[in-house]
């Protein structure tokens, strides 16, 4: 691809300037102007843009799904900075693919619109009541759903209580959903579709545990009539895209392109959708994605072993200074760690599915894993640990003990996770709070080093697996390994099979 000449004026992202782009970067041939919304999508992070908004540019390249435009929202105020940036540039936003041998660039717009972000929804409100729009998405991240240690809706949470006790201004994107199926129930309009692109097993399942349990505190007649007639998809999303910042902003203007919201991402994408929708939906599978009556296998073998993966390599890499996921997997320890964890204590409890067993998966892994040229940090990856290890990781871990299996590999990444808490790297550097829990997690990780239980007693991330025997040894053991011997010694030890543990 040409890269612009150094000094060479950038040109300004926006509808009047795509004729304008250098050329190789390919630029939507559809006429923006004639696209009418259908989906409201909440949470315009980098994946949504890479991923679903992508998925639906390929269909407008078609000639398809026309009438299924994206309208931005937000439920955060640091959203309206974003929506700042994309409303400048007509809602373009310019993709660029790293593969590990070349570069390529393109430029989408599937979205027409950004709503204002406010603290009563209202805007929100309002655009997801009206008929035209038949799908309401989100990716608010895995630990956006209100969820307590159990799985279930956390009924104590301040924001619940909230919404529930003022359902007409909702803080929530769940209470901004509900008080909008009010009103399309009032107005004797069908409901949307609510579609979870984040990375949740059974996450159409836990939309609607979400949305139908909120309803129901106020509302139960409503409560019933959105679990009886709102359609909630599983979905399995999946590509790699690091957060932006000076490397990546880098890309793109050097290739002549002024764009304040550029997104990189991996040369691999897949979305596998259960084809369950109330209101309609775009063609998807004519862009590549898998529509299917039964996601949990493919959800599953991604969540165990890719998101699973990521943080049996972000917390140890992190601990040891290394900055990217790549660099993790060209570390010779950091790498036969993650391999084995993967091997006897991961792939044993995932499924295969059609075309794919997970040792295939894994290897597929590992390649995307160790692409050099994207740079997705430990830090990123590390990020939300409270929400990211209950979800991925302990759920293997409590399989396993009901097959009676090999713990020590998902004890010692336990133990690492509460070793990154502890606030500092084995040559002394201080690691920055990293979690929206950090003060609790620190606190424990610091009674840990000396009462490895006091870790396992946060039941609220924990619930009963601390009171497991078999498991709090096993965790024991390693955490007082890491501590006298080091992270990385550790480690070595458990690849060493004849050092591990028994019992």
């Amino acid at each position: 691809m040409k890269h612009h000449a150094p000094g060479e004026a950038s040109i300004t992202l926006s509808n009047a300037t795509l004729g304008e782009l250098p050329a190789g970067v390919s630029v939507p041939t559809y006429d923006r102007s004639l696209l009418t919304p259908g989906i409201v999508h909440i949470g315009l992070g980098n994946f949504h843009r890479a991923h679903q908004a992508w998925y639906l540019h390929r269909l407008m390249q078609q000639g398809h799904a026309l009438d299924w435009a994206i309208i931005g929202a937000g439920v955060r105020a640091g959203d309206a900075v974003m929506r700042d940036r994309l409303l400048a540039q007509d809602c373009l936003t310019t993709l660029i693919e790293l593969d590990p041998n070349h570069i390529s660039a393109e430029v989408i717009g599937p979205m027409i619109d950004f709503l204002p972000v406010e603290p009563d929804n209202a805007a929100l409100i309002r655009t997801m009541s009206e008929p035209a729009i038949r799908i309401v998405a989100l990716t608010v991240t895995e630990g956006g759903y209100f969820l307590d240690a159990s799985g279930a809706l956390d009924l104590h949470h301040a924001d619940i209580v909230h919404d529930a006790a003022s359902p007409d201004v909702p803080r929530t994107a769940f209470g901004a959903m509900i008080a909008a199926l009010r009103a399309r129930r009032a107005a004797g309009q069908r409901p949307f579709t609510a579609l979870c692109c984040d990375n949740l097993r059974g996450n159409g399942d836990i939309l609607r545990q979400t949305l139908v349990g909120l309803a129901g505190l106020s509302d139960p007649d409503l409560a019933g009539w959105i679990d009886a007639n709102v359609a909630f998809p599983n979905a399995m999303v999946d590509c790699i895209v690091p957060a932006t910042g000076e490397v990546e902003l880098a890309y793109v203007h050097d290739l002549g392109i002024d764009d304040a919201a550029p997104v990189t991402h991996e040369n691999f994408r897949q979305w596998v959708i259960e084809d369950t929708f109330c209101a309609g939906r775009p063609p998807w599978e004519k862009a590549g994605a898998t529509l299917t009556r039964d996601v949990h296998p493919y959800e599953s073998m991604k969540i165990r072993i890719l998101n699973a993966g990521h943080q049996v390599l972000a917390n140890l890499g992190d601990v040891l200074g290394l900055e990217t996921i790549a660099d993790c997997m060209t570390d010779p320890t950091v790498s036969g760690f993650f391999r084995k964890v993967q091997t006897d204590a991961i792939l044993p409890y995932v499924q295969g599915v059609e075309g794919m067993t997970p040792p295939q998966y894994l290897a597929l892994i590992e390649d995307r894993f160790a692409n050099p040229k994207i740079r997705d940090t430990t830090r990123r990856v590390a990020f939300d640990g409270s929400a990211r290890h209950p979800g991925f990781v302990l759920p293997i871990l409590r399989d396993a003990l009901i097959a009676g299996g090999d713990l020590n590999g998902l004890a010692l990444v336990e133990a690492l996770w509460a070793r990154m808490c502890f606030g500092t790297r084995e040559d002394g550097s201080a690691i920055a709070p990293n979690d929206p829990h950090w003060d609790a997690l620190h606190a424990a990780a610091h009674a840990a080093r000396h009462d490895p239980g006091a870790w396992l007693a946060q039941e609220q991330f924990y619930g009963d697996l601390g009171a497991n025997t078999a498991f709090a040894g096993a965790f024991t053991v390693w955490l007082d390994r890491i501590w006298s011997l080091g992270s990385r010694e550790a480690v070595m030890l458990y690849l060493d099979d004849t050092k591990a543990p028994t019992g």
